[in-house]
């Protein structure tokens, strides 16, 4: 294909694939769960961070998380005390232990109280085309507080090389407007236009057999060479195209 019969393709991926049947097999399930914008952008950030190995226990343990927080997840953040926090005791998902989820906690207060939220804590350092500098300096304030080292992994940091695909995916769930009830578009302080794809195993292999991408890791170089190319696709709202790579990728085995 050429350039222009390939953004006809992946256009018409997109058309398929953001719609809200999209939503019930996804993790984005969980914060359309929430009415209030801070629950929304909570539950958002807090299931992209476990949002990697199989879909389905991703969701469960997603809910299981908003359960533990008695599915008012702001209300329990900026509230909470010692005694609450025993209430997460005995949660993991994978490598996110109970420890890992009380220092989320911990630090999405301070991110609110300290910080006016999550929207303005990637907004204040963001440039015209890209949010992987404002997502380094967001995992800064993220830890300012006491924590263990270990919990760190958990925030990618794309200044060391990372495709910060989960953190991609929360700005795209946040900040992208699609007129169709999928992604939220809640924040208004960012611009779509500078938004990243989720670069994972999926949308990273049909990049590849697309020709849009070259590189074989998927880090972030990888991620700056697709940035690119879908920008020639559409500058306004490049990160669209997740819908497609990744649809194509897990629904059709392409």
């Amino acid at each position: 294909m050429n350039k222009a019969e390939l953004k006809e393709f992946l256009d018409e991926k997109v058309f398929q694939y953001n719609t809200l049947d999209f939503i019930e097999s996804d993790p984005i399930l969980i914060p359309h769960q929430f009415s209030l914008k801070e629950d929304i952008e909570i539950a958002g950030f807090l299931t992209a961070t476990i949002a990697w190995g199989n879909r389905k226990m991703i969701i469960n343990n997603s809910k299981r998380m908003m359960e533990l927080l008695g599915n008012s997840p702001y209300d329990f953040i900026m509230a909470h005390n010692d005694t609450q926090l025993e209430k997460l005791d005995g949660f993991v998902h994978r490598t996110f232990n109970t420890e890992d989820f009380k220092t989320f906690i911990k630090a999405l207060q301070h991110i609110y109280k300290t910080h006016n939220g999550l929207e303005m804590a990637f907004a204040k350092n963001q440039q015209a085309l890209s949010m992987q500098p404002a997502i380094a300096e967001f995992k800064k304030l993220f830890f300012e507080i006491a924590h263990q080292s270990r919990t760190m992994k958990h925030v990618s940091d794309p200044m060391q090389g990372s495709a910060a695909k989960r953190i991609n995916m929360f700005l795209r769930w946040m900040v992208r407007q699609d007129q169709k009830g999928v992604d939220f578009g809640i924040w208004k302080s960012i611009s779509p236009a500078s938004l990243s794809c989720p670069l994972d195993v999926h949308s990273g292999n049909v990049a590849r057999k697309l020709g849009v991408l070259t590189r074989k890791q998927n880090d972030g170089r990888a991620l700056a060479e697709l940035d690119t190319a879908l920008r020639q696709f559409d500058p306004n709202d490049p990160v669209k195209y997740d819908f497609a790579l990744f649809g194509l990728g897990v629904f059709e085995r392409f």
